[in-house]
């Protein structure tokens, strides 16, 4: 069945078959020209898939009160990982904010550490002490979870300053909301990575609203990747509830990085179909243009061109639905049966000054 075709490989090895079977003409101006492989739709299908009902999923168990604290969903943004991680090569590091479950199972993290991390259980990938907003995987070059807002920015610069600095060929993809441009940590890492031509992509997921804010009434400057123009840095819009655009804006900003021609700012234009967190009530948007914005489901526009193009039956990708399904069950059962951390665990991987005198009214 189609389902094993792709779906059992590891992460480095989709990566290494996306990498010689997708023919990317980056260079190219037209859509038409650029093709790719069955291996890499299916990449993108499942790979948005297991995003989508896991995130799903950690709705309705946040409702159950087993996931506590803060919970930023990533449905209808999938499209943002799924194509950057095609387009880009294993030893790339990741960075993001706060809304930070998606990119780490699309680069590989298993389902049950992200979940059990959900719960705050010591088998969670930052050991239960960090939560939704603070997602880590070392293993996977994925560098966080940054619940301060644009504090990822600069962090991102410096991991691809570190990657330019070891001469590794590496770069560093660095994930924003759009209220982060108004942080002045935004303007300063632009400003130096353009100076020592850090190979970075600075990338705005501009979902139209920072929380509950339109961009319209945040900002002066509505085309947010024009911000880069002051400091001459390359930069582009990119319709980011599709997944081939993605793949081909990444791509084109990874080769400057790589060929020493420093960073890029890309805009993804995408939406977010649920609220700023599991307590917005939305009363900002209207539900017709969340019902707009459904219509171009980015994972149903991939299944319709798999279809269309015959790389898989209906009952493939049923299949696949099915493996995942499986893959988030046993993500919760895993995370339930799982121990909270000790007591002792809390002064446990944390820097304090050595003799420091801690101070307690």
């Amino acid at each position: 069945m189609m389902a094993s075709v792709f779906s059992h490989l590891t992460i480095d090895s989709k990566l290494a078959i996306m990498a010689t079977t997708t023919q990317s003409k980056s260079t190219s101006a037209k859509k038409d020209k650029v093709a790719y492989s069955k291996e890499t739709y299916m990449f993108w299908f499942e790979s948005m898939l297991l995003m989508r009902k896991f995130e799903e999923k950690a709705g309705q168990l946040y409702g159950m009160q087993k996931i506590r604290g803060f919970c930023h969903l990533y449905i209808g943004q999938e499209a943002c990982a799924a194509g950057a991680i095609s387009a880009l090569r294993r030893g790339d590091k990741y960075i993001t904010a706060y809304r930070d479950h998606a990119h780490p199972l699309a680069l590989g993290t298993s389902p049950n550490a992200v979940m059990a991390e959900l719960y705050g259980k010591e088998t969670g990938c930052s050991k239960g002490k960090g939560g939704s907003m603070h997602i880590f995987d070392k293993e996977n070059h994925f560098f966080g979870g940054h619940g301060i807002v644009g504090a990822q920015i600069p962090l991102g610069a410096g991991i691809g300053f570190a990657e330019k600095y070891n001469k590794t060929g590496n770069l560093c993809i660095c994930y924003m909301g759009d209220g982060a441009v108004r942080q002045g940590a935004f303007h300063e890492a632009l400003n130096q990575a353009m100076i020592w031509k850090i190979p970075v992509i600075f990338v705005i997921e501009n979902n139209g609203y920072a929380m509950g804010t339109s961009v319209q009434r945040t900002s002066n400057v509505h085309e947010l990747y024009t911000l880069a123009e002051a400091y001459d840095m390359p930069s582009e819009p990119v319709d980011a509830m599709n997944v081939e655009a993605v793949h081909e804006s990444v791509a084109r900003a990874a080769e400057r990085a790589r060929a020493g021609e420093g960073p890029t700012l890309l805009e993804f234009r995408t939406y977010r179909f649920k609220g700023h967190s599991m307590s917005d009530p939305q009363k900002y948007r209207s539900k017709e243009e969340v019902e707009q914005y459904k219509q171009r489901d980015p994972i149903e526009q991939v299944r319709a061109t798999i279809l269309d193009k015959k790389m898989a039956t209906e009952a493939d990708l049923a299949a696949i639905e099915a493996k995942v399904n499986a893959q988030v069950e046993e993500s919760v059962k895993f995370a339930e049966e799982s121990k909270f951390p000790d007591v002792e665990e809390a002064m446990r991987d944390i820097y304090a000054e050595p003799n420091y005198p801690f101070i307690m009214d």
